[in-house]
């Protein structure tokens, strides 16, 4: 799937929070922070990824395109908040009280780990049949099949599921 082309503006206010939520930080902490680099790469449904070592935020160009400002004031603090508490805390657990202490005291912003972002236009799958219905295999799925790394049965009837629409 080819990344959507994001317009300036959306780019614009996704750095706007980030600034917002890094002034806010700073100020709880008294202390300053390197703005950490944005990368439009985040591929699948996830939202976002915090890469800790690089202190950069990866984004799911799709998904922030469907959903705009829920997304920028969901998941820019979400992940801006795992790179303040690896700066503060060091190794911890990814959703544990550091991070919602971050979340909610420091950033404002409910704690919540996971996203509710429709993701229905980020699922591709593939029909494939056995002797007794239509199954629909994910792109993993379908791509170990073509691999021939694995072949799948229906839990039904035992039968191989063979790609292709079932036959009426």
């Amino acid at each position: 799937m080819k990344t959507p082309r994001l317009p300036i503006a959306l780019q614009q206010a996704v750095m706007h929070s980030l600034r917002l939520h890094l002034q806010r930080a700073g100020s709880h902490l008294k202390q300053t922070f390197a703005e950490p680099t944005i990368l439009y790469q985040q591929r699948g449904t996830t939202a976002g990824s915090a890469w800790l070592q690089q202190w950069e935020i990866r984004l799911n160009p799709v998904l922030l395109l469907e959903n705009k400002q829920p997304f920028i004031d969901e998941v820019v603090p979400h992940e801006l908040a795992h790179l303040l508490v690896w700066k503060q805390f060091g190794k911890v657990a990814p959703h544990g009280k550091e991070w919602k202490w971050m979340m909610e005291t420091v950033l404002g912003v409910s704690a919540r780990r996971t996203h509710r972002f429709s993701t229905d236009s980020l699922q591709k799958t593939f029909a494939y049949h056995c002797q007794c219905r239509q199954h629909l295999l994910t792109v993993r799925r379908h791509n170990r099949v073509l691999r021939g790394e694995t072949r799948y049965r229906c839990t039904g009837c035992g039968g191989e599921l063979l790609r292709g629409e079932y036959p009426q």
